[in-house]
């Protein structure tokens, strides 16, 4: 890793726990569908295999609309400030995320943004994961070569394989429904992959 400078992390289930967000959008659609939670995340968690909005995916199919993301219900996953405070002595960090207006506002107020140089959010940029150029955006505004950064987060399809392809390394956490996903081609497979954030220290300090 002496060639590494710059870490871009992905922020839903990555450094952010969106469980409650989850359980809230779920408890909603099984309510508004008439059907058990069970029957319902056997649905979820089948979606989780390709579709990196899988409980939107799952509501879908018995035809509920679910209300906009509450963003009032996500918190930092215990780890991520000492993962992300030690990372910043040795590292640039930067975010490259899927996120409504407000990202850096959000992570001022967890108390996390003093560490991030770069933040680049699809609400803000008009590209989205897994499209490159919100990963060109960011490697440009860090002034830093695809070879000498990391990207960090749970989607294989919007975090792995897009940075893969660019040259960067990858490393994927399997965290919430992140660990349904199945590695189905070369292009997905993550130079490193973790259970839990916290793990990543191990690879990188």
């Amino acid at each position: 890793m002496n060639d590494i400078k710059w870490i871009f992390f992905d922020l839903g289930s990555t450094l952010v726990d969106e469980s409650a967000v989850y359980e809230s959008r779920c408890n909603y659609a099984v309510k508004r569908a008439g059907i058990s939670l069970d029957e319902f995340m056997k649905k979820v968690y089948k979606a989780a295999v390709t579709s990196p909005t899988p409980i939107k995916s799952a509501a879908q199919y018995y035809n509920v609309i679910l209300p906009e993301w509450d963003n009032s219900l996500e918190k930092l996953f215990t780890a991520t400030e000492n993962v992300v405070e030690q990372l910043s002595h040795r590292y640039k960090l930067g975010i490259i995320a899927n996120q409504t207006p407000g990202t850096q506002e959000r992570i001022d107020n967890w108390g996390i943004g003093k560490y991030f140089d770069v933040v680049v959010a699809s609400a803000e940029v008009g590209y989205a994961k897994p499209e490159q150029a919100i990963f060109n955006i960011a490697l440009k505004k860090a002034d830093c070569a695809p070879e000498n950064a990391i990207m960090i987060g749970d989607r294989l399809d919007n975090d792995i394989a897009p940075a893969k392809q660019l040259g960067m390394k990858t490393i994927w956490v399997r965290q919430e429904l992140a660990k349904y996903q199945n590695i189905d081609n070369e292009n997905k497979r993550p130079d490193y992959a973790v259970d839990d954030i916290a793990d990543i220290l191990n690879i990188l300090i």
